[in-house]
């Protein structure tokens, strides 16, 4: 039996709403023995990595008639409320297929479900945070400025702003600097890659700067291992890595991160305090294959308690 998608709607103001292209990624590296296809995308890792901390979370994003109905399932299961998700007859969703070599990867776009315009953005949607988190250059400024009016804080990540894509669809890091939409951004996440595209430059400090000089005012940089950087009222703070369990699958934890990082923004909480429970929820992520493990709100935050007296911070 087919889900309507349509009729999943749910009231009221969200906490966070993630818009962006779900994806179904095929995953190969040495750990996994049998690749198979995963659910994928920010809409995915963001909102569950939220919603495990108690978010009321929702998504604006579109998928082709190939998003199995599994997939609706175990969205809905997760608390992932669908009113602003469409499925396009006759188009395919997003796909990518994944290739780790350790931390190191290449990725390859597939397939491309149609863009999210400003008209697929609800004029009554109403969020504490939205996220706009793009994966292949499917929304327009045109969509963050009428997010801007629906959002008390407007998140973004750029990955697929920066990201081209050659014959054969392998994802290539390009320059990206559109000021009218950094202008409307209050929290700036992306890898320290990317905001070195974003920027133009190799410093990572000085990239980070340049971008909290085109408007956010918060700017956050995942380092895989390394941990994560956090630049906030002109100072620079080194967030230490929750170690995971195992190590299996990197994929997501990005997403998670910025996502348990905006579900306690959302609530006024300390934001040292949100970067190590971002911390916290990517470390449970990496121990499975795609979004398989999430850790539950009281164990993301004893992660979290132990690395926030561990950080680090300067000038």
């Amino acid at each position: 039996m087919l889900i309507d998608v349509s009729k999943l709607t749910s009231a009221g103001v969200f906490d966070l709403v993630t818009v962006g292209h779900f994806a179904i990624d095929t995953i190969l590296a040495r750990k996994i023995t049998q690749p198979k296809s995963t659910l994928g995308g920010p809409p995915t890792y963001v909102s569950v990595a939220a919603a495990k901390l108690g978010a009321k979370v929702s998504v604006v994003s579109k998928v082709g008639d190939d998003f199995p109905e599994e997939f609706l399932r175990w969205l809905q299961n997760n608390h992932v409320d669908l009113s602003g998700l469409k499925r396009v007859s006759n188009t395919s969703t997003t796909r990518f297929v994944l290739e780790y070599e350790g931390l190191r990867r290449k990725m390859r776009l597939e397939a491309r479900a149609p863009s999210i315009l400003p008209r697929d953005v609800s004029d009554s949607l109403r969020a504490k945070a939205v996220h706009v988190a793009p994966i292949a250059n499917e929304l327009s400024s045109a969509v963050v400025s009428k997010l801007r009016k629906s959002a008390k804080v407007l998140s973004l990540d750029p990955q697929g702003f920066v990201r081209s894509f050659d014959d054969r669809g392998n994802v290539v890091l390009k320059g990206w600097r559109e000021l009218e939409v950094l202008a409307q951004i209050d929290v700036f996440k992306s890898s320290a890659e990317e905001v070195q595209a974003v920027a133009g430059t190799r410093s990572l400090k000085l990239a980070m700067r340049q971008v909290a000089d085109y408007g956010p005012r918060l700017v956050l940089i995942t380092r895989g291992v390394r941990g994560s950087g956090l630049l906030f009222e002109d100072s620079f703070y080194s967030i230490p890595l929750c170690k995971p369990r195992i190590l299996v699958d990197p994929t997501g934890a990005g997403d998670a991160f910025v996502g348990a990082f905006l579900a306690e923004y959302a609530r006024g909480k300390d934001v040292l305090w949100c970067a190590c429970v971002g911390s916290g929820a990517a470390s449970f992520v990496v121990e499975a294959v795609g979004p398989e493990r999430f850790g539950g709100r009281h164990e993301v935050y004893e992660r979290a308690n132990k690395i926030y007296g561990k950080v680090v911070g300067k000038k």
